[in-house]
């Protein structure tokens, strides 16, 4: 049987905006050993016109392999076909449609490549069908849920899964469990977290499938364990007591649970939490089928600019530990990919400066020596001190050992200006702070600039957000604020925390997410960013706004398609200010209100994949060129490009190489997003002279006069129509199968009258010839 597999469809930003593109449309092949069991996905198969030779799409089409966990990929014209075996790199010759492979012998070719025999009594999960049909399913969960039954299959009873934040982990390890009760493999199983807001998640979606067997792991109050009657169990390490085992005291894994207890872990989150005394939870049961999920990558690659920074080679270690324990991963599915799929939001990121003056110095935020300071003074009681001689306080003591009140000012005041920019102060923010203290500043200067903008508009007391700015952290117990912040529409707009929001709470309305504490982790810093990827309805986009160099961390093992720009707006600064502050833990911390702080742009930068396959800021002068470059190298005139772009498989080979999400940046950094992705490109590789969409239409209704004049009067006019969406929709509006449902089209005449003049097809073909040629 043939499956189609759609994607979402890419987004792409267009100014302020973002838009999804048509999804991507792939075909796999797939064979039911038996009525009732979950198909066997085989082979990918890519068809291409029978004018085509039969190995047209076939290289592209090997990428494709991986995503979807299949080892072969057959290329076909119609009349002949190839095979690529993934397994082997081997690609068969040409062969006729009537030697094609029938499912069993391919079936059979499958299991030898796999070393799955679909007969062995644990090949039986990868057999159960999906609970409740598989429309709520995306391709990739599915390729990631078949590659570990799959290793199951094999005889393997480890196996890690790296999906990128917001891909959806909860559901496959939802479906994951329930398919290996289905199939009798698993007769107990344990969901183990590090957050009681996951564990709340992951009970609420469990129990969806399992009813009353799910239950969280804790004590009755008299000892008991609340989930002993449960077939499966959600668990935090804390509620276990791995954490904090005491000599002589029994932690609850093992005063609950003997040894071997459980079939089956799911391990969520495995990067943060599976190791040291932790993993208890794991050895304990080494005869259970074990799944790490996680967000890390295979390898953590530390460039020079991060490479010794305590946080990233911590990271580097629990990668590596990740992958002694588990193996190497099973599936990955990375942000980057998320993103051209169009099931993650696009990122764009704003890249800011911050300026130091003091009395000796005026320079970009590095540190600050102790004489350069001023008049120092106790955060929390205002005495005057005085710094130890020679102190030097680097950039990332700021709000932990120094205070510096206008700078954290002025990098509010800077935000707010921005959020007013891009669709007003009301939007769902997350801003990472130092610590305690430095939440409470910032959503206290937040709170005043909003009700100062508030007075200035005219906005009545009853209208305006409150709170508008809250402080959500551990320490001052935020997760009961947590709920307010996802669900509230009029209120509780921006979340100052420094870690309590970092992994492991979904708020989808997310729109900004800001970094004012110095981050040195990667994969804090994904996670952190992580926070902005998922999609609702009328977001599409989310924003990064950078004031400490984090997004360095970009490109660090796994890699984003983000955007990287930086707004020309004017300097901001103040001169003045006083402040007051405790940092909450009884350590002295310094103040220091004899410095002016100013914040500009950074520059303007975009994020291209190199070919080392990690992504670099560089300039946009750069970037067109590198961009210009590799399109020559695919398509050397100008002459060439315009007959490619016409052809819909032609253009979609052209972009592939460039890839397309590169372009449509380079179209939006340069302003041009009145124009067609055709003449951004034409313009940077060919020295086309651009036309906006409105213009290239304009004139084709002159330049085409000739032969719109020899056309029937409804004929001309649906052509008109036609054209007309161009103005807006480009070049994907005049080759959409809709455009015969848009109300201009039918006004003017439709699809019949278009056959009153010939073959629909070539004359709408011939239009489109004619609007590149103008």
């Amino acid at each position: 049987m043939i499956f189609r597999e759609q994607t979402a469809g890419a987004i792409v930003l267009e100014g302020k905006s973002a838009r999804h593109l048509t999804g991507r449309l792939d075909y796999l092949m797939r064979v039911r050993l038996r009525p009732g069991t979950q198909p066997v996905a085989l082979a990918l198969i890519e068809a291409k016109s029978e004018a085509k030779h039969p190995t047209a799409g076939l290289e592209q089409a090997k990428g494709y392999a991986r995503r979807f966990n299949v080892p072969f990929v057959f290329a076909s014209n119609g009349h002949q076909f190839v095979c690529y075996d993934a397994t082997t790199g081997l690609t068969t010759d040409p062969a006729l449609m009537a030697d094609f492979p029938a499912p069993q012998s391919l079936l059979d070719r499958w299991e030898v490549v796999t070393g799955v025999d679909l007969e062995n009594p644990r090949a039986a999960a990868l057999l159960q069908p999906y609970h409740g049909g598989e429309g709520g399913r995306r391709y990739y969960q599915d390729a990631a849920i078949r590659a570990v039954f799959e290793a199951v299959a094999r005889g393997k009873n480890r196996a890690l899964l790296t999906l990128a934040t917001g891909a959806g982990k909860t559901y496959i390890a939802t479906q994951l469990l329930k398919r290996l009760f289905d199939a009798g493999l698993v007769r107990r199983a344990l969901f183990v977290c590090d957050r009681d807001e996951l564990r709340t998640q992951a009970t609420t979606a469990l129990a969806a499938l399992f009813g009353g067997e799910v239950a969280a792991v804790r004590s009755d109050g008299q000892g008991a364990n609340e989930a002993k009657n449960a077939r499966l169990h959600v668990a935090t390490y804390q509620s276990l007591g791995v954490d904090d085992e005491k000599a002589g005291e029994l932690s609850a894994l093992t005063r609950w649970y003997t040894g071997n207890y459980f079939d089956a872990i799911v391990i969520d989150e495995c990067h943060r939490s599976a190791w040291g005394a932790w993993s208890e939870v794991l050895t304990r049961n080494s005869d259970a089928i074990q799944i790490g999920l996680t967000a890390t990558p295979r390898t953590l690659d530390l460039p020079d600019n991060v490479a010794g920074e305590a946080g990233a080679e911590a990271d580097a270690k629990i990668t590596a530990d990740n992958v002694a324990y588990f193996g190497e991963p099973v599936y990955v599915y990375d942000i980057a990919q998320a993103v051209e799929d169009g099931y993650l939001a696009v990122c764009e990121i704003v890249r800011r400066d911050i300026f130091l003056q003091t009395h000796t110095s005026n320079e970009r935020e590095t540190g600050l020596n102790a004489t350069d300071l001023g008049p120092l003074t106790d955060a929390r009681t205002g005495r005057a001190e005085v710094a130890e001689e020679g102190a030097h306080y680097d950039a990332r003591d700021f709000e932990a050992e120094i205070v510096i009140p206008e700078r954290t000012r002025t990098m509010c005041r800077d935000l707010f200006d921005h959020l007013l920019k891009t669709g007003g102060p009301e939007q769902k923010t997350i801003v990472f702070c130092v610590r305690d203290k430095h939440a409470d500043d910032v959503a206290m200067a937040m709170n005043q600039l909003y009700a100062q903008w508030c007075s200035e508009t005219g906005r009545s007391t009853g209208a305006r957000a409150d709170p508008y700015a809250f402080k959500c952290t551990a320490a001052s117990d935020g997760s009961a604020l947590i709920a307010d912040f996802k669900g509230s529409p009029a209120s509780f707009f921006v979340a100052t925390t420094v870690d309590l929001l970092s992994t492991g709470v979904d708020v989808p309305e997310v729109r900004n997410i800001v970094f004012f504490k110095y981050v040195t982790s990667p994969i804090s810093f994904y996670q952190m960013v992580g926070r902005g990827t998922r999609l609702t309805p009328g977001k599409l986009m989310f924003r990064v706004y950078d004031y400490t160099d984090a997004s360095r961390l970009f490109g660090v093992g796994f890699l984003s398609t983000a955007r990287t720009t930086t707004e020309p707006t004017a300097e901001s600064g103040s001169d003045n200010g006083t402040g007051e502050g405790d940092t909450g833990d009884g350590s002295q911390t310094l103040q220091a209100d004899g410095v002016s702080v100013r914040i500009v742009g950074a520059g303007c930068y975009v994020l291209d994949r190199g070919d080392d396959g990690v992504d670099r800021a560089i300039s946009v002068e750069e970037y067109r060129a590198r961009l210009a470059e590799r399109l020559a190298s695919v398509e050397p005139s100008l002459d060439g490009f315009r007959k490619r772009w016409i052809e819909p498989d032609e253009r979609r080979a052209i972009l592939a190489a460039l890839p397309e999400s590169n372009a449509r940046t380079l179209r939006i950094v340069q302003g041009l997003d009145a124009y067609d992705l055709f003449d951004v490109l034409g313009a940077a590789a060919y020295g086309l002279d651009p036309r906006s969409r409105a213009a290239r239409a304009e004139a084709f209704e002159w330049k085409a006069r000739e032969w719109l004049d020899g056309l029937p009067t409804r004929t001309r006019g649906v052509l008109h129509a036609v054209v007309g969406q161009f103005r807006t929709g480009g070049t994907e509006a005049l080759e959409s199968g809709q455009i015969f449902r848009v109300p201009a089209v039918i006004a003017a005449g439709g699809l019949e009258a278009l056959k009153t003049a010939g073959e629909p097809r070539a004359l709408l073909w011939e239009a489109k010839r004619r609007v590149f040629a103008a």
